[in-house]
């Protein structure tokens, strides 16, 4: 089977503890930032928790993917353990094929707890120190496109290997969505993957971050990152929606209205940027993708974690009828 799209990046097992309200309290420290308190060396009770299964950026895209019709691919790290196993088991039983995982012996995987403290949350975060290889990939494994994402502290290599593939293959066109590390190696570090990006998609800080532009001015970011060699960047903006320019047009796009009060936010840019990378493969322009994105980021949010609440294709196009008058995207 052919691959649209192979999905690149780390993956992990969360789980979801929703925190007793009045065991726990949020207030600003000294410095002005928000803290999650509560009583030290005590057994504090909590309302639920929930394991979901084979998360992290790249892995909820490849979610996404399967469901919106695309024949998609993982490639990920993880243990040779029951945690790893599981997650095999869930990406095939969700349509991912799990070829070019990668299965490292006497490794765990990678697990993390996600405190939910009304709609907001905190994670605990470990992840395992894996040698990173990028795989070697037989003609029936070659992709239409690779979406990459968050990657482990130890991946320089991994990225440079990636890059020179892609130079190499260069009808493959990359989705890249930086992660935190992937930020914080810095554009320099990173040049030639932002160059040979078809799509980089960030949120409006991270536009900041990597550009070092307006935060104000979303045509100084815009050119910024299109001077980093990205044909199409995609800024989203929480509440306020996203934008999108291909180069040529610059567009801004509003949120898709929620049904009911978002029910925990885990996901929504995952389920964004894949959205409107799927749409693209769709064959839809930067207007449509726009469209698309957002229907899926608003169904995430009204269930516990980043992929329960992703949508099918017909799902998507039927909310996409029937949506309002004035969901379309407009001139920047």
């Amino acid at each position: 089977m052919a691959i649209d799209v192979l999905s690149v990046g780390g993956i992990v097992v969360d789980t979801f503890i929703k925190l007793n309200e009045s065991q726990t309290s949020v207030h600003k420290n000294q410095n002005g930032e928000l803290v999650l308190s509560m009583p030290f060396g005590a057994k504090i009770p909590f309302e639920s928790a929930e394991d979901v299964q084979a998360v992290g950026n790249s892995a909820n895209a490849a979610i996404s993917f399967a469901r919106l019709g695309l024949n998609t691919a993982l490639h990920a790290n993880i243990g040779n353990d029951q945690v790893g196993r599981d997650m095999l088991a869930y990406l095939e039983t969700n349509k991912v094929d799990t070829r070019l995982m990668k299965i490292h012996p006497g490794k765990a995987s990678n697990h993390h707890y996600v405190l939910r403290y009304k709609e907001d949350r905190t994670i605990l975060v470990h992840d395992e120190a894996y040698v990173y290889h990028w795989p070697h990939l037989r003609t029936d494994e070659m992709p239409k496109w690779i979406y990459f994402s968050s990657m482990g502290e130890n991946s320089e290599k991994f990225h440079d290997d990636l890059a020179h593939w892609l130079e190499r293959h260069k009808e493959v066109k990359l989705a890249f969505q930086p992660g935190t590390f992937q930020i914080l190696m810095g554009v320099k570090r990173l040049a030639n993957i932002y160059a040979l990006a078809e799509v980089l998609a960030v949120n409006r800080e991270e536009a900041v971050e990597i550009s070092g532009g307006n935060y104000n001015d979303l045509n100084d970011l815009f050119d910024r990152l299109h001077g980093l060699g990205s044909k199409i960047v995609v800024i989203s903006d929480g509440p306020n929606g996203a934008y999108a320019s291909d180069g040529e047009k610059r567009l801004q796009m509003p949120i898709y209205p929620d049904p009911s009060p978002p029910y925990e936010r885990t996901g929504a840019g995952d389920a964004f940027t894949s959205t409107f990378v799927a749409a693209l493969i769709h064959g839809a322009d930067i207007e449509g993708a726009l469209q698309w994105g957002p229907i899926n980021s608003m169904s995430v949010v009204q269930h516990v974690g980043a992929q329960k609440g992703l949508l099918t294709e017909r799902q998507l196009s039927k909310l996409l009828q029937n949506s309002p008058r004035w969901y379309r995207a407009k001139p920047l």
